[in-house]
């Protein structure tokens, strides 16, 4: 029997519940029905519950799904599709909100200056995504005791089964899917992985489009490249809409309780490196990008690390001017931001990252381990306390648990910016890449690192009107 994870109704409506609530709705009648009918609530870490439901059960699950599903809009109110910055005299410097805002255009950058930083950052994305993939899904106690147990702690290297006990493998399993190909014994360049389809996704995407593309170009694109079991959470939820006749927005909200998870985020680098020193123009873009599949912090998330990346691929800041860039095309009240500005100050004061991270785990650990606030705030506390050095920043962000693959794919792209060029980045992250990733977009199998920094820099130098045939 095939178990597909994140469709089936009668686990969705237990994340919709939870959805529904840290948005400040009343759940209680619905869940009260839901669990009166012998409905359950969503498992912790699958994406699927072990066993399917009865008819009744799914149609009931169904209907309440529709119950509870409202019209899409962002969590600060403003409508999905719209664009808009929040009010604050650094977003004011960057261009008001509006379809017509007058946002700053992209510094020039030359191509032998901009091309080795965006190398570097494909490298940093897939070596910080690659030393997170085994430990996917651990638990904190788990992911520490495995480093522990070979000596890498404070992590500084790539996870290994060499020299772990055995009763510790079957206590904290590595990831199923990635032990093969990312244990530091097992890897032989950069394996498929979701966080970097998206970036290969949206490099397409440009090259099609240019920067005006809009969502439904992002959702015909998917449906003509992006095989349907690559995706994920509010990724798969999206596309299965597609398929079923429903248009944007509205993909991104019908039955879709993943919307605030971290799926927008790890699609919104292309979106910065292609817009360095225009941070508002890189989170206008990502904001389009993530309307197909997310609202509010979702949305939030693809715009801050857009705007954060934007601003690295300018060479003109450290890493802390960089976070509070992102952190200005974002609402300041809204849960995103306030997660974020947590990370970072929680990073200035303490001293040992494992601290920190206990406290990030303590105040957010009541959210799925992918939703994007307490990832976000993990990311920034990472980048701040590494103080945007390589290793610190993609190790940190690993070792906090949570979504590991994608927080250090998005460190290792930030911090790897910030290096400036690809031989900047220590060798024991970057040689066992072999210049070589492996993917199911259709053209980009077996692609080098530098052969994508090359067509990354021909976007930044292109006109944003004039669509590649």
């Amino acid at each position: 029997m095939i178990r597909l994870t994140w469709v089936q109704p009668e686990d969705l409506l237990g994340h919709e519940l939870r959805q529904a609530e840290e948005e400040g709705r009343d759940t209680t009648t619905i869940q009260t029905r839901w669990l009166a009918a012998g409905g359950t609530l969503p498992p912790p870490q699958a994406g699927a519950s072990p066993t399917p439901a009865s008819p009744h059960l799914r149609a009931l699950a169904e209907h309440l799904l529709t119950e509870l599903t409202v019209p899409p809009q962002l969590w600060a109110g403003v409508p999905q599709g719209e664009w808009g910055l929040p009010c604050s005299s650094e977003a004011e410097s960057l261009g008001k909100g509006g379809h017509n805002a007058n946002l700053r255009a992209p510094t020039k950058q030359p191509k032998g200056v901009i091309r080795p930083r965006l190398h570097a950052a494909w490298l940093g994305r897939a070596a910080g995504c690659l030393l997170g993939k085994p430990v996917e899904k651990l638990p904190l106690a788990g992911i520490r005791s495995l480093a522990q147990a070979t000596g890498n702690w404070p992590l500084n290297t790539w996870f290994t089964a060499a020299g772990v006990p055995q009763d510790l493998k079957q206590a904290y399993p590595w990831n199923k899917r990635s032990a093969k190909t990312s244990l530091a014994e097992n890897i032989t360049g950069m394996p498929e992985d979701d966080d970097l389809n998206y970036p290969l996704l949206n490099l397409r995407l440009l090259q099609r489009h240019g920067k005006t593309f809009t969502t439904t170009d992002v959702a015909r694109l998917w449906l003509d490249e992006l095989p349907a079991a690559r995706t994920f959470t509010a990724e798969r939820i999206a596309y299965r809409n597609l398929l079923n006749g429903i248009e944007p927005p509205h993909t991104a909200t019908h039955h879709n309780p993943f919307r605030e998870w971290i799926g927008a985020l790890i699609r919104a680098d292309v979106h910065g490196w292609t817009n360095p020193g225009a941070p508002a123009k890189a989170a206008e873009q990502a904001h389009r990008d993530a309307a197909l599949t997310h609202t509010a912090n979702g949305v939030y998330g693809a715009m801050f690390a857009a705007a954060t990346i934007a601003e690295a691929a300018a060479g003109t800041g450290d890493v802390h001017h960089c976070l509070r860039t992102g952190l200005t095309v974002v609402p300041e009240d809204s849960r995103l931001a306030r997660a974020v500005r947590h990370g970072i100050q929680l990073a200035r004061e303490q001293r040992h990252f494992d601290h920190i991270v206990d406290e990030l785990h303590t105040t957010y650990g009541h959210y799925h381990w992918v939703h994007v606030v307490p990832n976000a705030a993990l990311l920034a506390a990472a980048l701040t306390h590494a103080e945007g050095d390589f290793t610190g920043s993609i190790t940190r962000a690993v070792s906090g648990g949570w979504d590991t693959d994608s927080n250090g794919a998005t460190a290792g792209s930030i911090a790897g910016l910030l290096a400036g060029r690809p031989d900047a980045l220590p060798d024991r992250w970057t040689s066992p890449l072999e210049n070589r990733l492996a993917t199911s977009v259709t053209g980009f199998d077996g692609i080098g690192f530098d052969t994508l920094a090359a067509l990354t820099t021909e976007l930044v130098h292109a006109t944003q009107e004039t669509p590649h045939p």
